[in-house]
C-alpha cells in the first residue's frame, strides 16, 4: 500500500510539475494580437511585412498591418496605445514627446538601430569620388564650383536642394548661406519634385557626370547609382542646428557652419507589446538590416514594382544568413518551412 501511495504521490508531483512548466512556457512564449504600422515609404513597408511574417510564422502571433506615417503613427501610439510597433520611426521629428512617453513608460525603444548606415546629408555621384579623390569633404567641394556647372548658368556651380515643402529644404538653404557658397560661385538648383530630384541623380550617374546635392538613405537611388555621402569637415553644432538651421530664413539670420544632424531611426513599441509579447519581443530587439542589403532590396522593389509583401518574401528567401541571427532556432525552422 505504501509503495502504491508513493507511486501516486510521485506521479501527481510529476504531473503538477509538467503543468506548471507548460504554463510557464506558454506565458514566456505568449504573443497574442499585434498591430504593426506599415509606413508609407518603401523600406518601412518592407520591414513591416518582414516583421509580420516572422511574428506570425515564427512566434504564432496574430498580426495586423495598419497604414501609417511618422507623425500620425507616433500620435496614435502615444495617445491610443496602437499600433503596437513602428518598425522604422525617424525619431528626430518627435524627439520631445517621444522622450516624455519613454519617461512615462507608455512607449519603449525596442531597437535603437534597425538599419545600419542610414541618414541624411549632402551627397555626390560616384564620378566625383572616382575622378577627384582629393575632394574629401564639403569644405573641399565648395572650393570647386567649376566641377559642378549649373544647368542654366555654367559660370556658376550648381548644388541641388530639396523640393519645396520638405524640411530639408530649410536646412540645405541655411547651410548654403552658412558656408557662404554664393560668394564662392554657387547657385542652388530646385528639383521641383521628388521625381525631379531622382531624375537628376539618375541622369548624372548614367552619364558619368558630377552631381552634388541633398539626399538620404536607405533608398533605391543610393543603392542603384552608388551615391556617396560626403562629410562636412566641421563639427556638429546642436544649438545652431535646432535654433537656426532647421528654421525659416527669417528666423535664422546668422547661420553658422555645422555638420548635418545625426539621423535617429528606431523601432518603437507600446508598453503592451513590450510587456506581454513574450519572447517575440526578443526578435524585434535583435533585428538589424545591413544598410547595403536594405538598399539592394529597395532597388528590387523599384525595378520589379514589388509591394512590401513581395519584397519581404524576397528578403527572407535570399538573405537567410541575415535574418536567422535575429530569431531562435525553433522560430527559424518554422519560418523557413513557411516560405
Amino acid at each position: 500500500m505504501n509503495r502504491i501511495l508513493g507511486t501516486v504521490i510521485v506521479a501527481v508531483a510529476v504531473a503538477v510539475g509538467i503543468y506548471y512548466y507548460t504554463a510557464e512556457k506558454k506565458i514566456e512564449t505568449a504573443c497574442g494580437k499585434v498591430t504593426i504600422a506599415e509606413m508609407n515609404w518603401a523600406s518601412a513597408e518592407l520591414m513591416a511585412n518582414v516583421d509580420k511574417i516572422i511574428l506570425e510564422k515564427g512566434y504564432d502571433c496574430e498580426v495586423e498591418l495598419v497604414a501609417g506615417a511618422t507623425m500620425p503613427t507616433f500620435t496614435s501610439m502615444n495617445e491610443k496605445g496602437m499600433p503596437d510597433i513602428a518598425p522604422e520611426l525617424w525619431s528626430n521629428a518627435v524627439q520631445g514627446p517621444l522622450t516624455k512617453a519613454k519617461d512615462e513608460k507608455r512607449l519603449f525603444v525596442a531597437n535603437p538601430g534597425p538599419i545600419t548606415g542610414l541618414g541624411e546629408g549632402w551627397w555626390v555621384s560616384p564620378s566625383v569620388v572616382k575622378n577627384h579623390p582629393e575632394l574629401k569633404t564639403v569644405l573641399d567641394i565648395i572650393e570647386r564650383p567649376d566641377l559642378f556647372p549649373h544647368p542654366e548658368d555654367s559660370s556658376k556651380g550648381g548644388m541641388m536642394t530639396c523640393p519645396a515643402g520638405w524640411n530639408c529644404q530649410l536646412s540645405t538653404n541655411n547651410l548654403f548661406r552658412a558656408f557662404k557658397m554664393e560668394e564662392k560661385g554657387w547657385k542652388l538648383i530646385d528639383p521641383g519634385s521628388a521625381a525631379g530630384l531622382d531624375g537628376a541623380i539618375a541622369k548624372a550617374s548614367t552619364r558619368n557626370e558630377n552631381w552634388f546635392g541633398y539626399y538620404w538613405t536607405p533608398t533605391s537611388v543610393v543603392g542603384k547609382y552608388g551615391l556617396v555621402k560626403i562629410p562636412f569637415g566641421v563639427d556638429y553644432d546642436d544649438d545652431n542646428w535646432h535654433n537656426c538651421i532647421v528654421k525659416p530664413e527669417k528666423e535664422c539670420a546668422d547661420p553658422k557652419q555645422t555638420s548635418w544632424t545625426k539621423s535617429v531611426v528606431e523601432t518603437v513599441v507600446t508598453d503592451k507589446f513590450m510587456n506581454n509579447s513574450g519572447v517575440a519581443s526578443d526578435f524585434i530587439k535583435n533585428r538589424t538590416y545591413p544598410g547595403e542589403i536594405m538598399n539592394k532590396m529597395l532597388v528590387f522593389m523599384t525595378d520589379q514594382k514589388a509591394t512590401g509583401k513581395d519584397a519581404a518574401f524576397e528578403f527572407l528567401q535570399k538573405h537567410e544568413d541575415v535574418w536567422k541571427k535575429w530569431v531562435s532556432e525553433d522560430a527559424a525552422t518554422k519560418i523557413k518551412a513557411s516560405l
